[in-house]
């Protein structure tokens, strides 16, 4: 089953101790590659969508770059199963509501998957936790160079690598890095971070991605542009970004501590009162106090908690987590009590 695979734990890009950790959730990288001499998945019927994937299956398999690996079918995969493996960043929103033939394959510890027939052919994902910008390029760019020496990729020499959508053309890599900026949202200078991201080419997008909305004080800021920059070009772009505003949020959270350090101390304690106490809450409800009391320990206002239960916390009380993990019912009122309980249990 499935969801055996993640009953012990959250996949590793989550864990508390990367670089920058306080700030940065993880680094994520995508890269998009079709195959030569096949229609974009979007035009293809379901015998070429077929295929493709049988050639992507068997080149991925050839290659043994993710040997532990199991590949899933997502039209083998409940509802449920689906938003289970997009709540952990395995498959994007939209290879999880597609048609036809698709699937994903991931390694056990979750820093590398590869989705197949989603808007391209191919999408190579690596992600790790905290800001590690190279050695997440290091990775993916690893796996993508094994699999087009035994895939006949689409490129072409003035253009690039082609891609579905026209914004991917060229390098085909999407660098995304997860923030957690309670206060630039607290102090109203979260739409300051968009401005200043727009100007420099990049977006600043809610925790799931291109078309969500932010959700516990989480963003994810990433590249527009992938034609006409290399991928060094790209990383660096990113990179002074985030390192920006990594010092703005910092800068930040230790004024609001000189000025109005009761203020802060009352909204992480009165966060994690409400988790520890509450009987009924609901997804955005949790996250926002998650956020609360996650600001509360990196600002060393509460002491007897550690940023790893957390941060597992904001993944096993999304809905599907609780549904497939916790055999919590599919209402959202009975939904919102089974994650209260769930919530008390895990802070005892």
């Amino acid at each position: 089953m499935l969801d055996d695979r993640f009953s012990s734990g959250s996949g590793e890009w989550l864990g508390p101790n990367g670089p920058d950790n306080d700030v940065v959730i993880s680094t994520r990288i995508r890269l998009a590659r079709n195959i030569r001499g096949h229609k974009m998945p979007w035009r293809s019927n379901q015998c070429e969508r077929q295929e493709v994937e049988a050639k992507l299956k068997s080149g991925i398999a050839d290659s043994q770059i993710i040997p532990e690996g199991a590949y899933w079918s997502i039209d083998d995969l409940s509802e449920t199963e689906r938003r289970l493996l997009v709540e952990r960043h395995l498959i994007s929103p939209e290879l999880a509501k597609g048609r036809g033939s698709r699937g994903v394959i991931f390694a056990p510890t979750e820093n590398l998957s590869i989705m197949t027939n989603e808007e391209d052919h191919l999408r190579i994902q690596g992600i790790h936790r905290g800001l590690q910008l190279e050695e997440t390029w290091r990775v993916t760019n690893q796996i993508d160079s094994v699999l087009e020496s035994r895939l006949p990729f689409a490129v072409s020499s003035r253009w690039g690598y082609l891609t579905a959508c026209p914004t991917n053309v060229g390098t085909g890599l999407r660098v995304s890095v997860m923030l957690h900026l309670p206060v630039l949202v607290h102090t109203d200078q979260i739409k300051k971070v968009h401005t200043a991201a727009s100007r420099v080419g990049l977006v600043v997008r809610g925790l799931y991605g291109e078309g969500t909305k932010a959700s516990g004080d989480f963003y994810q800021i990433s590249n527009q542009v992938t034609l006409g920059r290399d991928e060094v070009q790209i990383l660096r772009d990113v990179r002074t970004m985030v390192l920006k505003i990594i010092e703005w949020e910092r800068g930040l959270r230790k004024l609001v501590m000189q000025q109005d350090r009761v203020t802060m101390e009352d909204r992480a304690w009165r966060a994690l009162g409400t988790l520890q106490y509450a009987r009924k809450m609901n997804s955005e409800e949790t996250m926002q106090h998650l956020s609360s009391v996650r600001l509360g320990i990196n600002l060393e206002i509460l002491h007897d908690l550690g940023q790893e239960r957390i941060n597992d916390l904001f993944l096993y009380t999304q809905p599907a987590h609780l549904q497939v993990l916790r055999g919590a019912p599919s209402d959202p009122e009975e939904r919102d009590i089974s994650r209260a309980r769930l919530i008390r249990e895990w802070l005892a």
